[in-house]
Formats: structure tokens, sequence, C-alpha cells
């Protein structure tokens, strides 16, 4: 397929149409060159700004000499188009009155489109401003655009307070859970299933891990004013080889969702005293991030947008920068429970409404 450069976007448009803009230029993760020269050419047009670029990832950033920076992030990637005839959640985006239809538009096009706006908009901030656009979100984190940036340009990666534009209906999100996963392996021994006696059944072998995991009760921990609720589930279960044999291996695929309160170390042994007796691997870990809403910035920010701040439960990159000593939130246009769904959508006034508080919040 021929990929069309994308047309040049006016960021001074009205934030709903350039969310529009973006969202018409497909971008699935792996595919973001086209959405990613539209966005530095733009930026290079704005004399108050310096510009890099890393691959497919852009910042953008005044040097002002003021006393706070402020990084705003967002990922340029989506997850693949939907497979259902029809689906609204496609690209290109549709309208239908104040609502656009289309994949990115909650997750996070809409947010992108705020943070190009303000780009624009803020030639003089009274805070200094990094914007952050970063590629391979959506896909494995060693793929990570973001993560890649704070290797090549540590120094851009310096600030006082992140705002990450994921969607949170406009509501501040601090921090957020920590995410691990395991494989819980049993073992047995092959038979012909006419002779079962003859072998050790694997997958009855992890019954007793099912169990255990239905009866734990998920702990709610309070970090910094903010009630954070974990979950451990199975979530996936294989093994067995046919229909008439025995099987002789299972494994049961386990993730744990815990408050940032702990470590990534304490969440997995946590895990480990729960399931001990079974052989587990830890196949993937993300740390946590606490909240900060007790720094100057970050207290600030939420007085400006005046609603009560809620915790963040899924992993967002807002980790990331509390990893680098940087306190983040969560705050964007629309429902996280439409990201990448057949139906994503958002409406054009709650991406003003964003914009509107974040400009209030930095105008000089």
């Amino acid at each position: 397929m021929t990929v069309l450069p994308a047309k040049p976007l006016n960021l001074l448009d009205d934030v709903a149409d350039l969310t529009a803009a973006l969202m018409d230029i497909e971008s699935v993760s792996g595919n973001e060159a086209a959405i990613a020269d539209a966005v530095e050419a733009a930026l290079k047009g704005l004399d108050h700004l310096e510009v890099v670029r890393d691959g497919d990832s852009i910042m953008a950033r005044t040097r002002l000499g003021r006393s706070e920076r402020v990084i705003l992030a967002g990922h340029l990637d989506t997850v693949p188009l939907p497979s259902v005839p029809g689906s609204r959640g496609t690209v290109p985006s549709t309208r239908n009155g104040d609502v656009i239809y289309g994949r990115g538009a909650t997750d996070m096009k809409g947010g992108v489109a705020v943070q190009l706006a303000l780009a624009a908009k803020l030639t003089n901030p009274n805070r200094d401003i990094t914007f952050v656009f970063y590629d391979h979100e959506e896909v494995d984190a060693s793929l990570s655009g973001l993560g890649r940036l704070e290797k090549s340009f540590p120094e851009w990666m310096k600030a006082d307070f992140a705002i990450l534009l994921e969607p949170t209906d406009g509501t501040v999100e601090g921090g957020c859970n920590g995410t691990m996963r395991f494989q819980a392996r049993t073992t047995g021994k092959a038979a012909h299933s006419a002779r079962a006696w003859m072998g050790e059944n694997a997958i009855h072998a992890a019954a007793e891990i099912l169990v255990r995991l239905r009866d734990h009760e998920p702990a709610t921990v309070r970090v910094e004013g903010l009630d954070y609720r974990e979950s451990l589930n199975a979530v996936k279960i294989h093994g067995g080889t046919a229909g008439n044999v025995i099987p002789d291996s299972a494994v049961v695929e386990i993730n744990y969702r815990f408050a940032p309160d702990k470590s990534p170390a304490q969440a997995e042994a946590y895990v480990r005293e729960l399931l001990d007796g079974f052989d587990l691997v830890l196949t993937d870990s993300s740390a946590g991030a606490r909240p900060g809403l007790d720094r100057p910035a970050a207290a600030s920010f939420v007085a400006a947008v005046g609603a009560e701040p809620k915790p963040k439960y899924g992993w967002t990159d807002v980790a990331r920068f509390s990893a680098l000593g940087i306190p983040a939130v969560n705050f964007g246009p629309g429902d996280a429970l439409l990201a990448h769904s057949d139906n994503e959508h958002v409406s054009a006034e709650a991406i003003r409404r964003c914009l509107a508080a974040l400009q209030a919040w930095l105008a000089n």
C-alpha cells in the first residue's frame, strides 16, 4: 500500500478539527512516519520553539528561563484498525454533530491535538514547556519511543512536572498501578486417555492455582490520598496436545495490577507467597507511579482544574516520568473506556475543555 504524505496541519484550527485531521492520518504502531512528518513540519514553523526528532518521535521546547518546566506528552500511534466491517472506530474520521468517530479519537489524538494547539498558542507561557510526541506506545515496552528519548535526549527529559494527555474525561488521574505477568507451570505424565491411571494430569494439577486466585481478595491501598484498587487474575490458560492424551504440562498466565506503594520486587514477592509451591516464571514487569500531587506544580495544576483527582488503575507512561523523578499525572479528553473499541469517539467539546484548562493554567 502506498502511503501518501499527510496534509499540512493548521495548529490554529479549532482543536476539534485538528483532532480530526490527526485521526485522518493512519498511524498504527510501526507506521507513524506520516504523522510524525506532519507534526514535525508544523512545529518547525513555530519560531518560539526548539525542535528535535528521533526516529518517529518529536520534541519541542521553549527556552524562556522560567523557574519551572512542565512536560506535556502524548503518543502518536494507535492500535490496529477494526476488523469488523462498518465499524466507526476506523480511519478516516467521521462526525455526527459534536462527536468525532474513528481510531485514535480518545487514545489519543484528541490529547495530541491539545498539545499542538498549546504549542502554537503559548508563545510566552508562565512555565517553560517541553512538548513530547512519541511513537510505539501501543506495543511492547522495549520499542517505546519515550523510552528511546530518555536515552537519546536526557537533558530534554528534565522537568518539575509532567502531564500525559491520555483520556481521563477531563479529570486529573494521579500516578498509576504497576503491572506484572507470570506463568505458573505444572507438569504431569503423558498417557493415553483410555488408560488415564498410567499418567498424571497437569491441567488438573493447575486447579489449585485457580482456586487460590479465585479466593484471593484484592486490596485497595491508599497512597498519598488516592485509593488504588489492585487485581490479581488468571488471564490465559493452555496445555495438552490431543483429545486422547493426558496432558503432561500446563501453563496459567497471571496478571497482577499492584498499587504504587509497592516496588516490583515487593509485588513479585507477594504473588510468590500466595502461590507458594508452584513453579512461577516472571515474564513482564513495570513499576507503578506514586501520584506526587503534593509537589508544587502538581498541586497548582489540580487546583486550576478544580475537580477532585482520581487514581489511575491502568499502567501508563506516567510511570516512566516517575522513574525519572518527575511527578506526573494523566489528564486528557475522552472516555478511556472507549479506547481501542470499534466505536471509539470523543466529543469536540471535551477536547476544547481540555485545551481551555491547560491554556488557562499555563498562560502568562
